[in-house]
């Protein structure tokens, strides 16, 4: 019995679908903690070869996509994308996010394969799907910043009462180990992961400094390499360690009261630049439902009015770009 197209493209669409339900699926389940898996992957990677190249590879990263992974021998380049996936931690394997993410990306071609089949031709012209699949692709990556970013500031948020939290079990006689597990089990979020990652590392053979320089890859911020720095240099020449954590704790308060002055400063900017940006769109917008053969010419006319739409847009974003390279203060 002959297929139709028909029920070939239904065939895709619901292949299409599956793999989009199983992605999601593995988003949402939680995690699975295999300790006999763990431990094979730090015992791996103590054998590796021991060099610089060898020493900038972490811990998780191989937990994220381990370095004999085919997928990522033919694509050298997902490599960095890795890199930002680890630091977002999602609780999900790499590959499975590549699925998401081509499952994604192909369903715009899928739905245009389906509606020319189906005699649904011409609604939305052809170039809106590729860019449709294109936008899925970027946003994929935009959500993995965003995500990277909340986990960044929701672990600096609750650095200093971690660090203060270290420094007092060193004063009372712990050692530095004892003291991440004490933030490990009285504290919560990213802190509290990534604290106690490190003392299960080294509780498995992992050097503390070689866990630690790889906390500081998974949270690269200038707080975290104090830490580290100064926890790997008080362990090669000695020091009173608890001191300088509460110094470190102590300096990133300091920078939490300067952020919220500047950002108290920088609210009329950041207020005046969003009513800028919203105000074409949110104009253009009202025309086309009040007075609708208005503005039609600019999506009609292929010589005049697309230009100047596009053109509108390029403006728009080098705009939003230049706003907030002018709020956007370092501290």
């Amino acid at each position: 019995m002959p297929i139709s197209p028909e029920m070939l493209i239904l065939g895709l669409i619901g292949l299409a679908a599956i793999i989009l339900v199983f992605g999601v699926s593995q988003l949402l389940a939680t995690p699975r903690n295999n300790a006999e898996d763990r431990l094979k992957k730090v015992i791996s990677a103590q054998k590796a070869p021991q060099g610089p190249k060898a020493s900038a590879i972490s811990v998780v990263k191989q937990e994220v996509m381990p370095s004999d992974n085919p997928l990522l021998k033919m694509l050298p380049k997902l490599d960095s994308i890795a890199d930002l996936y680890e630091q977002a931690h999602l609780g999900i394997p790499f590959t499975n996010f590549l699925v998401i993410v081509a499952a994604l990306m192909a369903l715009p071609m899928v739905v245009y394969l389906a509606t020319t089949t189906l005699g649904y031709a011409g609604i939305l012209p052809f170039y809106v799907f590729p860019i449709a699949s294109v936008l899925f692709g970027v946003m994929s990556i935009a959500f993995l910043n965003y995500m990277k970013k909340k986990r960044i500031n929701d672990f600096t948020a609750a650095m200093p009462e971690a660090l203060e939290l270290t420094g007092r079990a060193l004063r009372a006689g712990h050692g530095l180990g004892s003291g991440l597990k004490m933030v490990a089990d009285e504290m919560t979020g990213p802190i509290a992961e990534e604290f106690g990652r490190v003392f299960e590392e080294q509780n498995l053979g992992i050097p503390m400094e070689e866990a630690l320089r790889a906390m500081a890859n998974r949270i690269p911020t200038m707080d975290v390499r104090f830490f580290v720095t100064a926890v790997v240099i008080q362990r090669q020449t000695g020091g009173d360690l608890g001191e300088v954590l509460d110094k470190i704790s102590h300096l990133i308060r300091q920078r939490f009261e300067i952020k919220g002055q500047v950002a108290a400063l920088t609210g009329e900017g950041r207020l005046s630049g969003a009513v800028l940006l919203a105000m074409p769109p949110l104009l253009l917008l009202y025309l086309f439902m009040t007075n609708r053969p208005y503005v039609m010419p600019l999506f009609t006319d292929p010589e005049l009015g697309q230009p100047m739409l596009i053109g509108a847009a390029v403006l728009q974003i080098l705009g939003a770009l230049a706003i907030r390279k002018i709020v956007d203060i370092k501290v």
